[in-house]
């Protein structure tokens, strides 16, 4: 801009500095409300938390800014987003699905509200849920999946149901798992039942079904467990090119996330996969669930089959069948189902440390500010340095059964317990009363 174009007795100096000055000031509060964000499940940025004052303790006592009770049952994780926390759940006996909002500041409940009520239940696990997959958020709508039992689309600001749709029909066997993820206009899910498997995109707008693509590798058994999947997927970008890497039994596979037109698969030997793949360096790491979970090394960038050309590395070794692993940088950290933890190379696939950290573990860990935060089903949460040499930075219990994986937002925890969902964040400590 030209010195004859400034407001009258402002040098082209300070215009400049001001105009810096508010690009800062905006990209911070960009930078904020992204920070207070977390929209699916484990967030936007799989299990990372763009938070630096998240508490390293609490307890029942200590750094609980609220705790509110839950109606029904349910797995599903937390999300949030313009100050509204929401999850799912469901009054068994009922035999109603419902989405329930409280205020993410003073956990005051919002709405609870009966999206579905199915005629019969399918027969389900008793360590799963009818509400266990977790919903997806945007600005004014949030989308909900109960698996076999229904999808629905809610407009968060009246708590109105906007669609339905009962088109993704199949037979879970223990109850449904896989939670949807919004790629542009597209709500997509994994839908890998004992009776059929494929992978779904809904118009978010209207609930339609947009593509529906169906695995390509069939299993060794025409029908029942070995079937059967949980996972969520991921879209990543490869040469700027968006990928969607979905998991299931026996095969991942890359689809293009606006035709589901399968890119690339790998085979392997697994069924009731759970973990969600994660990406990074270049890769992406696939855990293959059940029987014998390993994690696999898969080199992004292939086209067709290519088991024999792209998987790098295979790990063996105590590898989760239900927590999601991180991706930390050049190293991942996994927690298995039995609290043990360990910390690999990413790039060699070689173990740096393992460690026994203890209790049930289904919820996944998250990672913030150098810390990794682990939750077992006892309401034990061990946080460790992510570091090469191995260091217990805290233990912290509530009195909640934790199978949900927290969310978080600004410097906060939101963690759903069986009965209760809770904010944790560092509280200042209440001043002392002078003595009398």
């Amino acid at each position: 801009m030209s010195a004859a174009r400034q407001p009258a007795g402002q040098p082209a100096g300070r215009a400049v500095s001001a105009r810096r000055a508010a690009t800062a000031a905006l990209l911070a509060t960009l930078a904020a409300a992204a920070a207070a964000e977390w929209p699916q499940f484990r967030g936007a940025g799989g299990g990372h938390a763009d938070a630096d004052g998240l508490p390293l303790t609490w307890s029942e006592d200590e750094n609980v800014a609220w705790k509110v009770a839950v109606p029904g049952r349910g797995h599903s994780s937390p999300v949030v987003l313009g100050g509204q926390v929401w999850i799912t759940a469901a009054r068994e006996e009922e035999r109603s699905l419902r989405a329930v909002a409280v205020d993410a500041a003073s956990g005051a409940v919002l709405f609870d509200l009966e999206v579905f009520r199915p005629a019969a239940w399918q027969a389900s696990h008793l360590e799963n849920s009818y509400a266990s997959p977790t919903p997806a958020i945007e600005p004014g709508r949030v989308y909900v999946h109960f698996g076999t039992y229904g999808t629905a689309c809610l407009d968060t600001e009246g708590g109105r149901v906007l669609w339905t749709s009962d088109e993704l029909r199949l037979d879970h066997e223990m109850g449904p798992g896989s939670s949807p993820i919004l790629w542009r206009d597209l709500l997509i899910v994994n839908c890998d039942g004992t009776d059929r498997r494929y992978v779904a995109a809904l118009d978010k707008h209207s609930g339609r079904i947009a593509w529906r693509s169906r695995r390509s590798v069939p299993v060794s058994v025409k029908r029942g467990t070995h079937r059967k999947a949980y996972s969520t997927p991921i879209v990543v970008d490869v040469g700027g090119q968006a990928q969607l890497v979905t998991a299931g039994a026996d095969q991942v596979s890359a689809l293009d996330p606006a035709t589901g037109r399968e890119i690339w698969r790998v085979v392997y030997e697994g069924y009731s996969v759970v973990p969600q793949p994660v990406a990074g360096n270049g890769r992406v790491y696939v855990d293959t669930g059940y029987v014998q979970p390993h994690l696999l090394a898969i080199r992004l960038g292939g086209h067709g089959d290519v088991t024999e050309s792209h998987v790098e590395w295979s790990y063996y070794w105590q590898v989760p069948a239900n927590p999601t692993p991180l991706v930390i940088g050049e190293r991942i950290f996994m927690v298995n189902d039995q609290g043990n933890a360990t910390w690999l190379d990413a790039g060699r696939g070689e173990d740096l440390w393992r460690r026994r950290l203890g209790g049930r573990h289904w919820a996944s860990p998250l990672h913030a500010a150098g810390r990794i935060y682990t939750w077992s089903a006892n309401g034990e949460t061990v946080v460790v340095a992510a570091d090469d040499v191995f260091r217990e930075l805290a233990r912290n219990r509530l009195d909640a059964e934790v199978r949900a994986t927290p969310a978080v937002a600004g410097d906060a925890f939101f963690v759903r317990g069986a009965t209760h969902l809770y904010r944790l964040e560092e509280l200042a400590p209440a001043p002392r009363r002078p003595a009398r």
